[in-house]
């Protein structure tokens, strides 16, 4: 049954089936050729993908953020940056990457940064002398972010495949990950601006001014406080978390922005249900494939097989580093997570690896391969943003994958990156 099902997988992925259908033909190909498990195993798998509470937590982030982007707060939180860093050389750029990481707490979507901030910022750079593809790159780039630093509808679904660690530890686990990689993309942008001449784009501003735009971004940035302070709280679970999220999010678009109403609502309704949907049919179908993976014992010849490579645990996570990252090359992040952390995640056990060490490993891993063609979904909706050729914004980028790869490098190296805050918040083990 093995062959049948990584064959199917192959050849339907490389003629440009989508991911979804891809798993769940192969899936179903792979059980008739065996014909000795039942078909009923097709729907019972993807139901049973999908049937479960904590994964409501997803719907219910993809609203509550796009709620807040109907709300107009982007422009709050393009102030708030530019008094912040917009006087330094590079200085829109720097505008970006800060803007990326506050939208980050909102969002937890690296396509819902790419299509928002990230599209705005790409075109104020450009029309500020920065050169077109750099400025699309820098946003693809910095909408990698999204999904590190918390909520990540990413983590949920990670957590929800593995069950050796919690939302609310992975969640943690994603703040100095998410912090140093805006740095490192901050330090990236100064060397190139300094380079290639880009002026700093505005005058330093005083405190008073930056106080008032820390007013005025306050209600966007409280959201990821109230989410992250409520879990740890014991207030209420991440799922719950995920509803609170929703009713701040209308509270703000309807009593402090006063932007939200009734056909906004309507639309904001509509346009989640899609994403939601799409979502949904991804997490089922892979949740059939994966467990397809684990039937045919994958996972034990895999780890067999590194085990026979080496002993060393940081050689062990530098080699499925690289396996994830090719694997990223041809597989979207949701059913990646679904299908390859099964597969992986004995191996983690078998080397002794930290479970929220192993897995910031692997969100980070998967999250920059959203910037990796030919698959990579951040760079599709920047291409169609911004009207750019993917062959021209791919070299682009190389600089700044480079600088996240290097992030990633530090990631497996230093445990402490992925467990210092969630252990001083007893999710250390």
């Amino acid at each position: 049954m093995t062959a049948p099902l990584l064959l199917v997988f192959v050849l339907a992925l490389a003629i440009g089936v989508p991911i979804a259908f891809v798993m769940g033909l192969s899936g179903f190909v792979a059980l008739v050729w065996e014909g000795k498990l039942s078909l009923l195993s097709v729907p019972q798998r993807m139901f049973d993908g999908i049937n479960s509470f904590p994964l409501m937590a997803v719907p219910f982030f993809i609203l509550a953020a796009d709620l807040m982007t109907a709300s107009g707060i982007t422009t709050a939180l393009l102030r708030f940056s530019q008094s912040l860093v917009g006087h330094i050389r590079g200085g829109l750029g720097h505008v970006n990457v800060v803007t990326a990481m506050l939208f980050a707490g909102i969002s937890g979507s690296a396509l819902a940064d790419a299509a928002g901030p990230g599209a705005i910022l790409m075109r104020m750079m450009h029309r500020s002398g920065y050169d077109r593809y750099y400025s699309a790159a820098l946003s693809a780039a910095t909408a990698v972010i999204g999904p590190i630093i918390p909520p990540s509808i990413i983590m949920v679904i990670y957590a929800l495949t593995d069950s050796r660690v919690t939302v609310a530890g992975l969640f943690l686990a994603g703040v100095v990950p998410g912090l140093l990689l805006g740095a490192m993309l901050m330090v990236t942008n100064h060397v190139i601006s300094l380079r290639r001449g880009y002026g700093s784009g505005a005058p330093r501003q005083s405190w008073r001014q930056r106080l008032t735009a820390l007013r005025k971004a306050l209600p966007v940035i409280a959201m990821p406080a109230i989410i992250i302070g409520g879990i740890l709280s014991g207030l209420f679970t991440p799922t719950e978390a995920s509803a609170v999220a929703v009713f701040y999010a209308l509270f703000v678009g309807l009593f402090v922005t006063k932007t939200l109403n009734g056909p906004i609502i309507a639309k904001v309704l509509l346009q989640s249900s899609l994403v939601t949907s799409a979502a949904l049919i991804i997490v089922a179908m892979a949740s059939l494939f994966a467990w397809l993976l684990t039937l045919l014992q994958i996972p034990q010849q895999i780890a067999g097989t590194i085990g026979g490579l080496t002993s060393n645990p940081v050689v062990v996570l530098f080699i499925i580093a690289a396996f994830v990252l090719v694997c990223g090359l041809f597989i979207d992040t949701l059913p990646a997570v679904i299908i390859l952390v099964p597969v992986l995640g004995p191996i983690s056990d078998q080397f002794g690896i930290q479970p929220l060490h192993f897995a910031m490993a692997i969100v980070l891993n998967l999250t920059i391969g959203m910037i990796t063609p030919p698959v990579g979904a951040v760079l599709f909706v920047i291409t169609s943003v911004g009207r750019l050729k993917l062959s021209l914004l791919s070299r682009a980028i190389v600089p700044l994958l480079a600088t996240e790869l290097i992030v990633l490098a530090l990631v497996i190296l230093v445990p402490s990156l992925s467990t210092f805050v969630p252990a001083l918040f007893g999710y250390g083990h």
